[in-house]
C-alpha cells in the first residue's frame, strides 16, 4: 500500500535539499529519495522551474522516472508499483501525469521559496545558479 504521508515533502525537507544542492562544490550533484520518484520529482520540479525550464521538459523529466519504474524496482529488489500508483490516481479522477501537471501549474515558486525559509545566501546562490544553466 502506498502511504502518501511517508512520501510527502515538507518545506523544511525542501529547504534542506535545496540548500545542499545550492551549496554543493562545483560539479554534478546527485539527489534522490527512497524510490527516487515523488520527493525527488518535487525537488527536480522546483529546480527546473527556478531555471525557467519549459513546462513540457519538466513534465517529461518527471515521467522518465515513471517510465523507468521497472528498472527502479529491480535495483531496489522490490516489485514495480507504478500500476498501483496509477490506479490510485485514477481512483481520484486523475493520472500520474495529470497530477504532476496540476502540481506544476499550481507551484508559486516565489511563495514556496519564502515558505521554505531559504537563507539569503541560498536565495542568492539560486539566483546566480539560474544564470549558469543552459537549456
Amino acid at each position: 500500500m502506498i502511504s502518501p504521508a511517508s512520501r510527502s515533502l515538507s518545506s523544511g525537507d525542501a529547504r534542506a535539499a535545496l540548500s545542499a544542492i545550492l551549496n554543493a562544490p562545483p560539479g554534478g550533484v546527485m539527489f534522490h529519495c527512497m524510490s527516487g520518484r515523488d520527493r525527488t520529482g518535487m525537488i527536480a520540479m522546483l529546480l527546473l522551474r527556478a531555471v525557467d525550464a519549459d513546462t513540457e521538459d519538466i513534465v517529461d523529466d518527471y515521467l522518465e522516472t515513471v517510465r523507468l519504474g521497472e528498472l527502479r524496482a529491480a535495483s531496489e529488489n522490490q516489485d514495480n508499483d507504478e500500476n498501483a500508483r496509477e490506479e490510485l490516481c485514477r481512483a481520484h479522477g486523475t493520472t500520474t501525469e495529470n497530477a504532476f501537471r496540476s502540481a506544476l501549474s499550481q507551484l508559486q515558486l516565489p511563495a514556496f521559496l519564502t515558505s521554505a525559509r531559504l537563507s539569503e545566501n541560498d536565495l542568492q546562490a539560486l539566483r546566480s545558479w539560474r544564470n549558469t544553466i543552459q537549456h
